[in-house]
């Protein structure tokens, strides 16, 4: 009878020991996707087109749609957590030129407590024709990590932020879905 228990007691301690691996890697799992913390700056306008002279009100407005919907987009995916990137007062984020900053983003994504950092850009090409980019940089390293761009696209600004969304949905959060 001793051996009897001696062995059960065996057994529920080989049961106890492979529950608490399994959960201890369910929680390393866990861990491992927890969700990025990203800088998501306001979308920023490269016109290229005839007769350009500065941002106007309705090109102001459809870059605020594009970022509201890009917002979206990244919050609703559950893989990014969005660091509040509203009271930055830097200059390359005021006047909307984080493009041109060669990645001063990550920096300030950095002191944000960001992992990463994101800026996008519409180029307008002409009054109907536009190309959508963005570039993820590790906020660590200013390493770029991820980037794209639509190719050329038709419409007018009212269709920025379908292309927008578009190319970041398709290259950036279907893409590490696969891997």
């Amino acid at each position: 009878m001793f051996q009897e228990q001696r062995g059960t007691a065996n057994c529920r301690s080989a049961i106890a020991a492979l529950l608490c691996a399994g959960l201890l890697g369910a929680f390393d799992a866990g861990a491992a996707t927890a969700p990025i913390k990203l800088a998501l700056f306001d979308f920023e306008l490269e016109d290229f087109s005839a007769g350009v002279s500065s941002t106007d009100s309705s090109d102001a407005t459809q870059l605020s749609n594009v970022t509201a919907q890009v917002r979206q987009l990244f919050a609703r995916s559950g893989r990014y957590t969005l660091v509040d990137v509203a009271n930055v007062e830097t200059p390359a984020v005021k006047g909307h030129t984080l493009r041109d900053c060669n990645g001063c983003d990550a920096e300030i994504a950095l002191k944000l407590g960001a992992e990463q950092s994101l800026v996008g850009v519409v180029s307008r090409i002409s009054r109907t024709e536009y190309v959508v980019k963005f570039q993820v940089r590790d906020a660590r390293t200013g390493a770029v990590v991820a980037a794209a761009d639509s190719g050329l696209r038709m419409g007018a600004d009212y269709s920025w932020s379908r292309g927008a969304t578009r190319l970041i949905e398709d290259r950036l959060l279907q893409s590490r879905l696969e891997r």
